[in-house]
């Protein structure tokens, strides 16, 4: 499983994650970063293309995955602004309190182990006046859709790396005491619903 998990799951994960719709949905999220900002899950840095250079101070991204950072050289030469890449994971950073304007999360929350803790340490490093943009594929709203999810769930954590289909990511920001600000949701076309259903948007 070494093999597998170091260097084929993130070549995996990394086409996935690159997919048009995919990339249609980080287009929606990612320009609105603004200041200091930290960017969870970075992998192989599919959201770096859409950051506007004139309105980031610099950017901090954080990854358990190597394999991916490597992957992200190519975008990250041509970012234009200040970019730090953190090897650990968001359950635990090593960051200070307070220290972020923007907290960028697409398409990792669904494979962080403890999602609820970092949701917590989100909180805890963003400024008081600070904003975390998401956007998420998760638990559908549909009961048959959402029965599939749970029956295939345990084979496709396996296969992807960790990733769930179906967790409850908007219940858990709302519950984490983030405050949703705006919101969106749809299954993605061309994707299976079993992995398609996303929600996007702010939380203070």
């Amino acid at each position: 499983m070494g093999f597998y998990s170091d260097s084929v799951v993130p070549r995996l994960v990394t086409c996935a994650c690159g997919t048009k719709p995919i990339l249609k949905q980080r287009e929606k999220i990612v320009p609105k970063a603004a200041g200091r900002v930290l960017e969870i899950g970075m992998g192989a840095g599919h959201n770096l293309p859409y950051y506007r250079p004139e309105q980031i101070q610099g950017i901090v991204g954080i990854d358990p995955c190597s394999t991916s950072w490597k992957l992200a050289q190519p975008r990250a030469a041509e970012l234009g602004v200040p970019l730090t890449f953190i090897e650990g994971s968001a359950e635990e950073m090593p960051l200070p309190d307070g220290d972020f304007d923007t907290v960028v999360m697409t398409y990792s929350l669904c494979t962080i182990p403890d999602a609820k803790a970092a949701l917590n340490e989100i909180r805890r490093v963003l400024k008081p006046t600070g904003r975390l943009l998401f956007c998420e594929h998760g638990e559908a709203p549909d009961p048959s859709v959402a029965a599939w999810q749970t029956r295939i769930n345990p084979l496709w954590r396996k296969l992807m790396g960790g990733c769930n289909l179906n967790r409850p990511i908007k219940k858990w920001i709302a519950e984490s005491g983030f405050s949703i600000e705006s919101l969106d949701e749809m299954y993605l076309p061309g994707t299976p619903r079993i992995a398609g259903f996303n929600i996007w948007g702010s939380a203070s």
